[in-house]
């Protein structure tokens, strides 16, 4: 019986967020569809963020599917940006989830699943066992792309250390806990003392500076 936590590159460790919501709603396939679009050619390439935002349509056409709603072209698109664009007025985002919950999803629990660029870049190196594009030709090309790239890969490295490490002492009986059923979580965050804002790394970068003026 294959173990619930092996992974097609033969690594173990915690099950990934994406390759559970992959099982859970019967998308096995899709996985090999996000490996193949992040390996393209730079061209054809897809970004982890194009990625996570193709997923997340994806489970919000799958939970409709599953309440047999039928949908017209184009409306599962329209009521993601809705669900996640913060330009989007309140009266839209409320009549999205309203319409989910007449076709009876739970709006709640669908975007609590909903992932982000770094949980699917952790699927694709740490389940798949996808080796990252080179910064040569990342994603979008940027310094700015390139260094969250370097960034993320750095902490992609210390949360896979730490999770060796804890299930190496948890095997020794040098530590009372339970690896297999944990998530390591690696964030790093940046004040600015100026205007006392606080962001992740990768917020700060993607907004391009702070609230300073």
């Amino acid at each position: 019986m294959s173990d619930p936590h092996d992974s097609p590159g033969g690594k173990r460790g915690p099950e990934s967020k994406v390759n559970r919501l992959l099982r859970e709603r019967g998308l096995d396939g899709f996985g090999a569809e996000l490996e193949r679009r992040w390996t393209a050619e730079a061209d054809a390439r897809s970004s982890l963020r194009d990625l996570a935002d193709a997923f997340n349509r994806r489970l919000l056409r799958a939970a409709l599917d599953e309440r047999n709603e039928r949908v017209i072209d184009g409306e599962v698109e329209n009521l993601y940006r809705v669900l996640t664009d913060d330009g989007v007025s309140s009266g839209a985002r409320t009549e999205a989830v309203r319409r989910l919950e007449r076709a009876g999803v739970d709006a709640a629990r669908l975007e609590a699943d909903f992932v982000s660029h770094r949980a699917m870049r952790t699927y694709l190196t740490s389940y798949r066992g996808v080796t990252p594009p080179s910064e040569a030709d990342s994603d979008d090309g940027d310094l700015r792309e390139r260094r969250s790239e370097t960034i993320r890969r750095l902490l992609g490295r210390v949360e896979r250390v730490t999770d060796k490490s804890l299930s190496d002492l948890a095997a020794a009986d040098e530590l009372d806990f339970a690896p297999d059923a944990a998530e390591v979580y690696v964030d790093v965050r940046v004040h600015c003392p100026g205007c006392n804002s606080q962001y992740t790394v990768e917020d700060l970068i993607d907004r391009g500076g702070c609230d300073c003026e």
